[in-house]
């Protein structure tokens, strides 16, 4: 029998062996985005990704492996693959050639990502920002030190001062297009009519997923329409590369579903981990106890415990409709808590029939618009 030390340099020969064959399906990958791009074709294909799961899972039970594992496997590789393609194609088909952007805020999380994104277009990336430098970009700590020349204008600091500072680029009256990133847009009504007024180009633009974020396919982009055709043409165009779904809708829209995409679901996480947090069971404790539903659930709310508390209570209180959502989430926790102290199983099956039947119709819907 070999010895342990011979066994674990074997494996580390094999896993040498798999980041090399990885490679080499990625320089693959590049190669096939050069092909899509020349034929027009897009990015991703969801029948080819089925096809390579299929094969996959068929593949892993013959070798005696198991095929969840091998699925695991190839959704690692796919996402790598389309993340490779996705970038390439931004690239390649980038509006900033020749073109200046002015990021203000741009050393934020979001606005770095912005600075990142209109740099692989080719933009000329300005970042104004008074927290300091970002690496790579021109710099001025104060946007109004700036002529305002750009083309591109990016207004990417915190919901509460993003207001101000649309309404005094309303006053120099900037030639570019200039448009918001925040992920609420009521508090930044009056600042966007007061670039509209002065006859600038504007639009507004809400990226649904954080800076982390590589692939954008399954992502939303939501773009507000603010009466100016042109700006929201080139706004949807900036992300027309990407693999994102492009949704365009009213400012009052969105502010009422964002109460529900985000407000609802911070509130419920943040609940659930004060609940935690202040029911007396020590956190070794609770470590020590595992079940399907309480992992999954303590993954999100660790995710939102550890966001910025500040940018999640200006979501909660600077939404014109966020006490809708939180009011609903009141009354079905009030009605879940009777339910149970009153004995009335009625109610609480109902509860769990409604949630399923509303959770399966959202889920065909999905289905339906990734087909």
């Amino acid at each position: 029998m070999k010895s342990l030390a011979e066994l674990r340099a074997r494996l580390d020969v094999i896993d040498h062996e798999l980041l090399q064959l990885v490679a080499e399906r990625q320089v693959l990958g590049k190669q096939i985005a050069e092909v899509k791009r020349s034929a027009g074709q897009p990015t991703r294909d969801f029948r080819r990704e089925r096809e390579v799961l299929l094969r996959a899972r068929r593949d892993a039970e013959a070798l005696g492996v198991s095929p969840a594992l091998a699925e695991s496997l190839l959704q690692s590789l796919i996402r790598g693959s389309l993340t490779t393609q996705e970038q390439a194609r931004v690239a390649s088909q980038g509006r900033g050639s020749g073109r200046s952007a002015l990021v203000i805020g741009g050393r934020g999380k979001m606005g770095h990502w912005m600075a990142d994104f209109l740099a692989a277009q080719g933009f000329a990336v300005t970042v104004a920002d008074p927290a300091g430098e970002v690496a790579g970009y021109d710099y001025v700590a104060d946007w109004k030190a700036s002529d305002l020349h750009h083309d591109l204008i990016v207004v990417a600091t915190p919901i509460r001062i993003a207001n101000d500072v649309l309404a005094e680029l309303a006053e120099r009256r900037p030639q570019g297009i200039v448009f918001d990133i925040g992920s609420l847009k009521t508090p930044l009504r009056s600042g966007l009519d007061k670039l509209r007024a002065a006859g600038c180009h504007v639009t507004s633009v809400h990226p649904m997923f954080g800076p982390d974020t590589e692939l954008l396919s399954g992502r939303h982009v939501i773009f507000i329409d603010l009466g100016d055709a042109a700006a929201l043409a080139e706004a949807r165009a900036l992300f027309g590369s990407t693999m994102a779904d492009l949704v365009v809708m009213g400012l009052d829209e969105h502010d009422r579903l964002i109460a529900f995409v985000l407000g609802l679901s911070h509130a419920l996480n943040i609940a659930f981990f004060t609940a935690l947090a202040e029911s007396g069971e020590a956190a070794p404790r609770l470590a020590r106890m595992s079940s399907t539903t309480f992992d999954a659930q303590l993954d999100v709310a660790t995710r939102v415990a550890a966001e910025n508390p500040d940018l999640y209570f200006e979501i909660q209180s600077l939404n014109d409709y966020g006490v809708e959502s939180l009011n609903a989430l009141q009354a079905a926790v009030n009605r879940l808590c009777r339910s149970v102290h009153e004995g009335d199983a009625a109610t609480f099956v109902a509860m769990m029939r409604q949630g399923n039947e509303y959770l399966r119709v959202r889920q065909a819907a999905r289905d339906d618009a990734s087909r």
